[in-house]
């Protein structure tokens, strides 16, 4: 532990096997928070464990997907009844696919992950904030959203302002 900012705090974080999502965590250990981190990409979990080293029995690591509301429940129970600080970091990109070329799977699929999945996150921690007395939540958005092109659609629309 290097500071202990977070000491008794309970966090979870989405995203959590790579990019910020893992680096959120890796930080999150070392200010003594306990956390519960998920990512559909059961290898990225693996790195994680490796570069929490020696810190990583503060940590659950689940395999999963954030847009099945079972799994988001199943997050929320292996927090034990209480979480302190929510990260939504997972993303996905639509690899700037031309709107004229974007079909509905991808369409349907970025929204999924990028919005309605925070949207359940974040509605599955609020009554355990509320009952705590409060609590965190952080959502990474995207600067891409700020800007109109011809590319990316699906992306931009699911980064945009994401949930206020």
């Amino acid at each position: 532990m290097i500071s202990s900012r977070h000491e008794g705090r309970v966090a979870v974080v989405t995203g959590a096997g790579s990019g910020i999502g893992q680096a959120t965590v890796v930080r999150l250990v070392r200010e003594g928070a306990q956390v519960i981190g998920c990512d559909l990409n059961e290898s990225g979990l693996a790195t994680t464990t490796e570069q929490l080293g020696d810190l990583s029995p503060g940590v659950t690591l689940l395999a999963g997907d954030i847009t099945d509301q079972e799994f988001v429940d199943h997050v929320v129970t292996s927090a034990g009844g209480r979480i302190d600080l929510l990260a939504n970091v997972a993303g996905i990109m639509d690899h700037f696919v031309p709107l004229g070329d974007l079909d509905d799977e991808l369409w349907e699929r970025v929204i999924a992950v990028n919005l309605t999945a925070v949207m359940r996150m974040t509605r599955a921690v609020i009554p355990g904030m509320k009952a705590a007395g409060g609590g965190a939540i952080v959502t990474v958005g995207s600067k891409a959203s700020t800007s109109g092109g011809t590319s990316g659609v699906a992306y931009t629309s699911s980064k945009h302002g994401v949930l206020g």
